[in-house]
Order: structure tokens, then sequence, then C-alpha cells
């Protein structure tokens, strides 16, 4: 069964993802994602395809989405908190993405971290490179490694910057890195 704690309702009017279906984030596994055994109470592991590794912060509002109906995940949906993933691009075909509510973040190998937070999405690479496209302005910037980009609903274009080590402490200590 597929994690869910929220829906994005307008990338589901607009036919962007797929649910495979719904059920409770903490007790559910998606149907190509299990869930590793807890270590912590601050966050949670998904272990999907081989390949594809999707750490949520506790309490993040998130759904796992199957946007090409092949019955794999290949998206999370995520309205609040962080998530880290990890995908390998030689075992995952096709990509992945995080959709927000300000921006969507798409890969095809990569390790990247998105924290959706109060009207701004923020992105991290971590290694590879990461597309990402604002939703209000459809501005699309490619990450590298040790950069990010804040995203908002309003209109101001993305920048591109390098995060300082503080940042990125903070971020990767509540996904547990």
């Amino acid at each position: 069964m597929i994690q869910t704690s929220d829906i994005l309702g307008a990338a589901l009017a607009a036919g962007v993802l797929c649910a495979i279906s719904a059920g409770s984030a903490s007790a559910q596994a998606a149907a190509n994602c299990s869930l590793r055994p807890a270590v912590s109470t601050e966050r949670q592991t998904l272990n999907c395809e081989p390949g594809l590794s999707i750490t949520v912060e506790r309490g993040a509002r998130y759904r796992l989405a199957d946007r090409n109906r092949d019955g794999q995940v290949d998206a999370i949906v995520l309205n609040s908190k962080a998530a880290l993933v990890d995908v390998d691009s030689s075992r995952v075909q096709g990509g992945f993405e995080v959709v927000t509510p300000q921006a969507i973040a798409a890969v095809r190998g990569t390790r990247w971290a998105v924290d959706a937070q109060r009207g701004k999405t923020s992105v991290l690479v971590l290694r590879g490179r990461v597309v990402v496209n604002k939703v209000s302005t459809g501005q699309g910037v490619t990450l590298g490694q040790g950069q990010g980009v804040d995203a908002d609903r309003g209109r101001s274009p993305l920048h591109v910057t390098a995060w300082g080590q503080p940042r990125i402490n903070a971020l990767m200590a509540r996904l547990g890195q």
C-alpha cells in the first residue's frame, strides 16, 4: 500500500501524478517500498525498488506516486517537512521527482534533500545534478553537488547558491545523516 499523509490536489487535478493507493504514513509500506526498521522516532526510511531509498522527517506530510502507472514509485508529493532521496540511475529507470507546492525537483540519478516549509521549498544536492522548476513561473535551474535553491510561491526568480556547512548540517541532522 502507498504511504500517504496528504494529497496535493493541484497536481492530481492537473493529471501530473497518479496515486497507487492510500494509507497511514507510519504503518504501511508502498507497493514496491518497505519500511526499514526504525532506529529513530525522528524519521522513517523507505527502501523501494533496488536503487531507490527515501527518508522522511517525522511528521512530514507526503504521498508516494506512480506517474506512469507501471506499479513502481517514481515520485513523492511532499507538502511539509523534509525528505532525503537517493536514486541510483544504473538501477532506477525513468528518473524520480519530488513535487512540492512551490517546486518540482527531478533527477535521473543522484542524492538530494527537499524541505517544504511554510510557503517555501528548499532543495539541496548532495551528489549528482537536480533540475528544479518553480511551480508559479516555470523557471528552471540545474543544481550540482553542494548547491541549493529556495523556491517560494511568488514570481521572484530562482537563485542557485552554495549552501554553507551549518545549513547543510541542520537539514541533514533532521534526516538522520
